[in-house]
């Protein structure tokens, strides 16, 4: 599936857990959490929200613990665990495109700050190393690898 949008996360002023979503020019229709390291025929699917409306290019940020305004829950999001990897990844229902990936613990979780994005910077195969930078740098950033 073609890669046209980063996975990131962040936190609320509270420390509830974010999802950030940068779309780089089509669209995404929904975003999965789910326990790294599993095979894709067992993903452990942790929670999944649809959008109400496709997320074209930009920004969109929403609570993950609990519903948000123009999202729908598949389920409620099963309680995280210390010492658990999980991977937030984003999609669309016709299998057109996908996000890249990111990777984090309640560890990495701790460490975010309101306003500050954790992501994969890598060439769109969640592979690459993870950083944390401002909203407004990961805006920026996050879809040059795109436009290259």
């Amino acid at each position: 599936m073609p890669v046209d949008a980063v996975a990131g996360v962040s936190v609320t002023a509270d420390g509830r857990l974010l999802g950030v979503m940068m779309v780089c020019g089509h669209r995404i229709d929904g975003a999965t959490l789910s326990v790294d390291g599993t095979d894709a025929d067992g993903e452990e699917i942790v929670g999944s929200r649809t959008a109400d409306r496709p997320l074209t290019a930009g920004l969109a940020t929403w609570t993950l613990d609990s519903p948000s305004a123009g999202w729908a829950a598949t389920g409620s999001l099963a309680p995280l665990t210390a010492e658990t990897d999980y991977v937030l990844y984003g999609w669309t229902k016709d299998n057109a495109w996908s996000s890249s990936s990111v990777s984090f613990t309640l560890a990495d979780q701790d460490r975010l700050t309101p306003g500050m994005v954790r992501y994969d910077d890598d060439e769109g195969d969640g592979g690459g190393p993870a950083i944390t930078v401002p909203v407004a740098e990961f805006e920026a950033r996050a879809c040059r690898i795109h436009r290259e």
